[in-house]
């Protein structure tokens, strides 16, 4: 997803609107609206604006949107519970405190932390680079727990037979055991990348990559280290 996407889909979700509802009163097709979310087409400023005024936003179209321009879209009094007002015999609440920006901040960050989850990006090496705003939903990413899913930095151009570039975000999720036909992050020797897995028996596996070319590398199940599975990309510009 894009950061655009992102937000799209938080303030769709959270004011439980189908992507029918959207792209009808948007003047767009379902599809569209479907291929926006998923960071898949790049739209012009007035139909972003178009698209986030129906939402009920008003957040400006960027490449990128910080965390409070996020958080400027989540109204609080939808994410926290309600405080019922005092009877006649109840005595009148207390006047609100002044609450600095800081206190602020984690007001928002505890709200967001129901709807939204930072994943952290690591390159090969398995250091974290970023982070991105993902999300959630019922409590998960993808069906994983967010705490166990990761962006992985693509580090080069091996898997650009299966549409997968240097420098795109690929979200993995946990699968410690082969899948056939999945892209896979792996582990084998000094190696960790991204590869398409096939099966080959039992103890067999055959690990697909290419660049212009596919090529392949047949290996033993034990030899390979099984990190997770890739369920989405986000491709670089």
């Amino acid at each position: 997803m894009s950061r655009l996407g992102d937000l799209i889909l938080l303030e769709r979700t959270r004011q439980k609107m189908t992507r029918k509802q959207v792209a009808r009163k948007c003047g767009v097709s379902e599809s569209y609206i479907k291929e926006v979310e998923e960071g898949r087409r790049i739209i012009q400023d007035d139909q972003a604006r178009r698209i986030l005024k129906t939402l009920g936003t008003s957040q400006k179209n960027e490449a990128e949107f910080s965390l409070d321009e996020i958080a400027a879209t989540v109204d609080l009094t939808t994410l926290a519970p309600q405080v019922p007002k005092p009877s006649p015999a109840q005595p009148a609440p207390q006047p609100a405190k002044h609450v600095s920006a800081e206190e602020q901040s984690g007001i928002w960050l505890d709200a967001l932390s129901s709807v939204l989850c930072p994943v952290p990006v690591m390159n090969a090496g398995w250091i974290q680079v970023s982070r991105r705003m993902v999300p959630i939903q019922d409590g998960k990413i993808e069906g994983a727990r967010p705490e166990k899913v990761v962006y992985f930095l693509a580090p080069d151009d091996s898997m650009r037979a299966m549409r997968i570039e240097k420098n795109d975000l690929v979200l993995i999720v946990p699968q410690g055991l082969p899948v056939d036909g999945a892209i896979m992050l792996v582990e084998y020797g000094a190696h960790r990348c991204l590869r398409r897995v096939r099966l080959l028996g039992d103890s067999k596996i055959l690990l697909q990559s290419g660049d212009r070319e596919l090529d392949a590398q047949a290996m033993s199940v034990s030899d390979v280290k099984f990190v997770g599975r890739a369920v989405r990309i986000e491709i670089a510009l």
